[in-house]
């Protein structure tokens, strides 16, 4: 049985559901960003307690098949820009893949639910990463810039001061790195 999971955007997202799960003595198959799969479905007091301990961790269980849908293509988004390593890609081609749909289908729900584009969305994670990769202090910016597809070091620069109001390098000046939470980004 399959259920999807609003707000999981890290691997101790993916540990402190699986934990949970583990202390209600659930037969899990798999937990990923998002999604878990158990051998059984819950009862419908299991439910209940999945809920509230899911609530208590900053977690939702998703009823709606167009809450689900978002958070799978945020999954998919936050995967790619924050845990794979040196891959290109092609978000509107990994989504339609990945979710069996036609890009323009979800880029409206999209839209419509989260009041911005993927486009958006994928830059606002992109510059998150940006900034951690940045706080780090193992790369320079011709590397970051590379890693996460930018055709150039002043494309990524450029893009950055749009979102935060100031270069890379005066980030990194300001020894405070102001990063946001994933799943608030």
């Amino acid at each position: 049985m399959k259920y999807f999971i609003k707000n999981m955007v890290c691997m101790r997202c993916v540990k402190a559901v699986a934990l949970l799960l583990e202390n209600m003595n659930a037969e899990v198959v798999y937990v990923h960003l998002g999604e878990v799969v158990l051998k059984n479905p819950l009862a419908a007091e299991e439910v209940e307690q999945f809920k509230t301990g899911l609530k208590s961790a900053g977690f939702e269980l998703l009823d709606d098949q167009r809450g689900r849908q978002i958070e799978k293509i945020k999954a998919i988004i936050i995967d790619h820009i924050h845990y794979k390593e040196d891959e290109k890609f092609n978000f509107s081609k990994v989504l339609s893949n990945e979710l069996a749909k036609e890009y323009s289908q979800l880029s409206k729900l999209f839209s419509e639910t989260e009041g911005v584009t993927i486009e958006h969305y994928v830059i606002q994670q992109k510059i998150e990463r940006v900034k951690e990769l940045l706080a780090y202090n193992e790369m320079n910016l011709n590397e970051i810039s590379y890693k996460l597809g930018y055709s150039s070091v002043a494309h990524l620069s450029a893009q950055f001061k749009k979102v935060t109001g100031l270069t890379p390098t005066q980030f990194k000046a300001q020894d405070i790195h102001l990063r946001k939470p994933l799943d608030v980004v």
